[in-house]
């Protein structure tokens, strides 16, 4: 089977998941996986249906994440690189998959990321429509801030990656910003 498409990664994510906030960080997270794509000159559309996907089995399995993953996925169809990339995302907290390709190394250094750039975003009347990444690396240092985001994952991430964190955020955000209403994070209506 050719690389997971979003149709099929929304068909699947739909079989298992129903909370409304585990589908906004789908739509943030593959659109950031996106504006990594283009930076790594890959497949867009393909690296969105892997971000998108890539919580599975969260909803059904929070304690379990990712145990209940690459059976189900497999079964389905889904590409070995895709699932590889799930399972990586994971690495050091729920799952031994090292990162090793440019999109695995992406989805785990922006899974936890767009978590901090939304909340960051929430804070601003101009949601991210006018968010720098030097307002987001100024909550990143603060770690009252959003604090359950796991801040060693996103610089071991950008250091997997080779890349500074301002770069990642700065891709992070502009992705994302494609999304933003969908994400709830435009404007705020004066």
């Amino acid at each position: 089977m050719a690389g997971l498409t979003m149709e099929r990664a929304k068909e699947l994510l739909h079989s298992t998941t129903t909370e409304a906030h585990l589908f906004e960080h789908a739509i943030g997270v593959s659109a950031a996986m996106g504006a990594m794509a283009r930076h790594f000159g890959e497949d867009e559309a393909y690296w969105q249906a892997v971000g998108y996907l890539h919580d599975y089995d969260y909803e059904q399995y929070p304690e379990e994440h990712l145990k209940h993953t690459e059976e189900p996925l497999r079964a389905a169809g889904v590409d070995e690189e895709s699932i590889r990339a799930i399972l990586a995302h994971g690495w050091g907290l729920c799952s031994e998959v090292e990162p090793k390709t440019p999109m695995d190394k992406s989805l785990f250094t922006v899974d936890e990321l767009t978590g901090l750039i939304g909340a960051t975003a929430r804070m601003r009347p101009g949601g991210l429509s006018d968010l720098e990444a030097a307002s987001v690396k100024k909550k990143f240092k603060d770690k009252k801030f959003a604090a359950k985001i796991d801040r060693a994952v996103i610089r071991q991430g950008c250091e997997l990656l080779g890349m500074e964190l301002g770069d990642v955020i700065d891709l992070c955000i502009q992705g994302m910003r494609g999304q933003m209403d969908a994400l709830g994070l435009g404007p705020k209506e004066g």
